[in-house]
């Protein structure tokens, strides 16, 4: 397999500002690492060997339980994750047995598409929104000002994870729960639509 290349991961500050650049209001946030002691992710049950997932849960419930006020009754919460290469451990696994004729994990395979723990934290935290995965932080953010706009959701949590692909490196996230900024009106209501109920 050919060795993956270096690439920038962004960090929150990035992640915060291009939220504000795109009109959002950052209501929380969250990233790991953040102190010296987050050394391991935390294991997640039924995700095994990758840290991908786990990671993804993590900043997501930092950034949930971060926020200033409880979520309200019916609040529809989108969740939006980021990813530059998906979870390339889980990946390179699901390959390198497929290569040598071996029977394939069946936790492997179902964790080795990205958007796979986003039925864990829509179960954990009741987030009851649209669930979308891409590859670009400004792409991530676009879609949550979408959702938003057109009240598909009343906020949006945007995940984003990369594994370490090359030495020295190390897994990073980042994760910020935003809504519209204030006096930001909804495309339905700018429209003359009635949002759904």
């Amino acid at each position: 397999m050919t060795p993956l290349a270096p690439f920038p991961s962004p960090g929150l500050a990035d992640l915060r500002a291009a939220a504000a650049g795109a009109g959002l209001t950052v209501l929380s946030s969250a990233s790991w690492p953040e102190t010296d002691a987050d050394g391991e992710v935390t294991a997640l049950a039924g995700f095994i060997e990758s840290n991908f997932s786990p990671l993804l849960a993590e900043v997501a419930g930092r950034a949930l339980r971060r926020r200033a006020q409880p979520q309200a009754a019916g609040q529809v919460i989108a969740v939006v994750m980021v990813t530059a290469l998906g979870d390339v451990t889980s990946a390179t696994r699901v390959a390198a047995a497929v290569d040598a004729g071996r029977r394939v994990f069946p936790l492997l395979f179902f964790q080795s598409v990205p958007n796979a723990v986003a039925g864990y934290l829509a179960a954990r935290w009741q987030l009851t929104g649209p669930v979308v995965c891409v590859s670009g932080t400004a792409a991530g953010l676009d879609v949550a000002a979408l959702l938003i706009d057109d009240a598909d959701a009343d906020e949006a949590l945007v995940v984003r994870a990369d594994l370490a692909v090359t030495d020295g490196d190390r897994d990073r996230g980042a994760a910020i729960l935003v809504t519209g900024s204030p006096g930001r009106v909804p495309v339905p209501q700018r429209r003359g639509w009635t949002a759904r109920t």
